[in-house]
């Protein structure tokens, strides 16, 4: 892994990831195996086609001629990462890191960090959705300090009214309400990634 100029400090404690979707467990008391029958479908699989050619073009466009670096959170953003990178004609590399709260709200820390040279180069961070944005700033903060050329974010969904810091997307395939959304990646309680399609839970 590539040295950078500063050090991300790192807690002893035992840390569990953090929650990307909302504050609490949204089918406690719910039969996991029909997770599906509790939710109204939100984005079907073609509108997230829809929405990932969007961002691929966006990028094939503003990196004409640079190598880009792609940094994939795990584990919600893997399927879309995969699905991105196929629509994008351009060299490119591709790295995982993973980042957990030390406590529910608390300190976040490093769990896996990024295990190439990102100096000098262009980088962007691929989120399935951004929340909060506590843990992308850390992860942010992190990159930075590898000294790269350029650093960006792209999302696929962004909830800004659950955003606590100041965090802007540089690219985003659609804005979303406040609601808690399973599929394509994203969870309740490691059920769901493997939706093909989006959806959320009914009021």
């Amino acid at each position: 892994m590539a040295k950078s100029t500063g050090k991300v400090a790192v807690s002893p404690a035992k840390a569990s990831p953090p929650k990307a979707n909302g504050s609490k467990s949204a089918n406690a008391g719910k039969n996991l195996a029909h997770l599906k029958d509790d939710m109204i479908a939100f984005l079907t699989a073609e509108d997230i086609d829809k929405l990932v050619h969007k961002l691929a073009k966006q990028v094939d466009a503003d990196y004409a001629g640079k190598d880009i670096v792609f940094i994939c959170p795990l584990k919600g953003s893997c399927i879309f990462l995969s699905d991105l990178i196929r629509k994008i004609e351009r060299p490119l590399q591709v790295d995982f890191v993973q980042l957990g709260a030390v406590e529910k709200g608390g300190a976040i820390r490093m769990l896996k960090d990024i295990s190439v040279n990102i100096a000098g180069k262009h980088v962007i961070v691929i989120e399935e959705i951004i929340d909060t944005g506590r843990t992308l700033n850390f992860l942010k903060q992190r990159l930075l300090a590898s000294s790269p050329a350029s650093l960006k974010i792209l999302t696929l969904l962004d909830k800004p009214a659950r955003r606590e810091l100041a965090l802007k997307p540089d690219y985003v395939g659609q804005t979303i309400e406040d609601r808690y959304v399973v599929g394509y990646g994203m969870d309740s309680e490691e059920v769901g990634r493997n939706y093909a399609a989006i959806y959320y839970f009914r009021q």
